[in-house]
């Protein structure tokens, strides 16, 4: 069945591809919607206008016009607008027609340069790319690991996994031969290491105690999925900041308890080349349980930034009269900055460790890594501009709109509990994220359908990204198609040289399955206990 899923997942396009496959789909469908004429109704709140009346009781015309001239009708306990229901019909925009193609064509940079996870994504990795590329991130990363007593080596692993994420793919690459050689010297499995540490990087990507940059990037593609309902609808960066800090508890608990009765007896008395513990090297040893000292002369410069920032932030949030302090419409100053905080929080520490440890010696090397950083993020440019072009294509010939309303009331004449719906969107995600390994390019094709459908049920935009990550995340230790899969093979071969997909299918899966239920458990009892999952993140939505 993986040999199966890994050859159909192969055979599907890039996901640019699909994007623009997806975009002329759109084009042909709202011409076809319009041939048939296709609509549907929706209800809607307006103000109540009444016509103005003058001396004689004549109605008064607006002489711009030559129409009656109205006026909002108040209420006379609030002295607030008057507003009424009423229904009007949703058709469709045809895509292929003469002024549909050339909305389509002339439109086609705005849309690129208007798509919100475009600039705030590039932000934010400037930052925490610096702070990558100096080395201050896996300095840090190995410095906690090595802090830890031998008996809360497993969930510590774990944990430093989880809030890898705050430099996005970073943990992949420098935790797994850590956490193994640390494993290897405590005289346990390497492997057992290794599931440890991928469990926390890969399944368990969307939590954190923190913002991450996975917060802009997925609150804008909910955003532009909620606004084909409600154009005014925002989804803050800080959505699912409650949530996922609960999560990073439990799922660090809950994948302490994994490793300890199910994965690490596994390997117990296994002989080395089958992944049990053998003797270091010392050059091994050595590399394992110290830090160089321009690591620690980084470190050090890096934490004293890093503590001084994080000052800076909390003043300038909690003083009155400070540039972040108050509110900013319907959401904290602090919310909507975000992301040039993510991008100062990391650049700054990342600045001083390159210095203190001389892996930055002039502004040159400095740009150059910034610009390393941009050449990186050239794939998702690509993908977003297309994706950008479905997005609004999608929204502009109104199925969006038409399909949520249809959507929303077939789910409403189902009257099935929030919680069922939660839970079935979580099995959707893990299904496909066997085909399409990057979290934002699923997340591009989902929102659109799924955000808006379930606003119709009265799910909130918040919940339905919320129960999206849980879904992306479970499986993608376990999914071929995820593209740290063959570094994680290469790892585990130092070890154990026959080791194949197969070995880490079956060393992950118990990972998949409890964090499947563990974690969608913790979801719907959220919803039951109807607490917001992060500042700005509702549960319900209503019109």
């Amino acid at each position: 069945m993986l040999e199966r899923i890994e050859k159909l997942g192969n055979a599907l396009p890039d996901p640019a591809t699909l994007f623009l496959v997806g975009a002329f789909l759109v084009m042909a469908l709202s011409q076809l919607a319009v041939a048939l004429d296709w609509s549907v109704d929706k209800t809607v709140t307006r103000e109540v206008r009444v016509e103005v009346r003058g001396p004689d009781g004549g109605v008064v015309m607006d002489p711009s016009t030559g129409s009656p001239l109205t006026v909002v009708k108040l209420d006379p306990r609030t002295g607030s607008p008057l507003r009424e229901q009423v229904t009007v019909a949703v058709r469709p925009t045809g895509l292929l027609s003469s002024d549909g193609l050339y909305w389509a064509v002339s439109t086609l940079v705005s849309n690129f340069k208007d798509f919100p996870p475009l600039a705030i994504v590039l932000v934010g990795m400037l930052g925490i790319g610096l702070a990558e590329r100096t080395g201050f991130i896996g300095a840090l990363l190995k410095a906690t690991l090595l802090a830890v007593p031998p008996a809360l080596l497993t969930p510590t692993v774990f944990f430093v996994g989880v809030m890898s994420s705050m430099a996005l793919d970073a943990g992949y690459v420098v935790l797994p031969p850590v956490a193994m050689a640390l494993f290897l010297a405590a005289g346990r499995s390497p492997l057992v290491g290794l599931a440890a540490v991928f469990a926390g990087v890969s399944a368990g990507f969307s939590a954190n105690l923190f913002p991450t940059s996975l917060e802009p990037l997925l609150a804008g593609f909910s955003t532009s999925a909620a606004q084909l309902i409600d154009p005014e609808h925002e989804v803050a960066a800080t959505a699912n900041l409650r949530f996922i800090q609960v999560s990073t508890v439990l799922l660090t608990l809950v994948g302490w308890a994994v490793t300890a009765w199910w994965v690490e007896p596994r390997y117990a008395g296994a002989a080395p080349d089958q992944g049990g513990a053998r003797p270091l090297s010392e050059a091994e040893t050595l590399e394992a349980r110290t830090l160089s000292p321009e690591e620690r002369r980084g470190l050090r410069a890096g934490t004293i930034a890093a503590l001084l920032t994080l000052g800076v932030f909390v003043a300038v949030t909690l003083i009155p009269g400070a540039p972040l302090h108050g509110m900013d419409g319907a959401f904290p100053r602090w919310v909507r900055s975000v992301v040039p905080l993510i991008f100062i929080g990391f650049f700054v520490p990342g600045l001083a460790y390159g210095i203190a440890s001389r892996s930055l010696t002039s502004d040159k090397d400095v740009a150059g890594m910034l610009g390393e950083t941009m050449s990186s993020m050239g794939p998702y440019i690509v993908l977003a501009f297309f994706a950008a072009q479905f997005v609004a294509w999608f929204g502009h010939s109104g199925l969006g709109e038409m399909l949520a309303i249809s959507g929303g009331r077939a789910l409403t004449r189902a009257a099935l509990p929030a919680p069922i719906l939660v839970v079935a969107f979580i099995g959707v995600v893990m299904v496909g994220n066997l085909f399409i390994g990057s979290m934002s390019a699923k997340y591009a094709f989902f929102a659109p359908v799924f955000v808006p459908m379930f606003m119709q049920a009265g799910i909130s935009p918040e919940l339905t990204q919320a129960a999206y990550r849980v879904g992306d995340s479970v499986s993608n230790v376990i999914t071929p198609l995820n593209p740290y899969v063959v570094i994680i093979l290469v790892f585990m071969r130092r070890y154990v040289p026959q080791a194949g997909i197969g070995t880490l299918v079956a060393l992950m899966l118990p990972y998949t399955v409890v964090f499947l239920v563990a974690w969608s458990a913790l979801l719907v009892a959220w919803v039951i206990l109807g607490f917001d999952l992060g500042a700005g993140g509702p549960l319900v939505w209503s019109p």
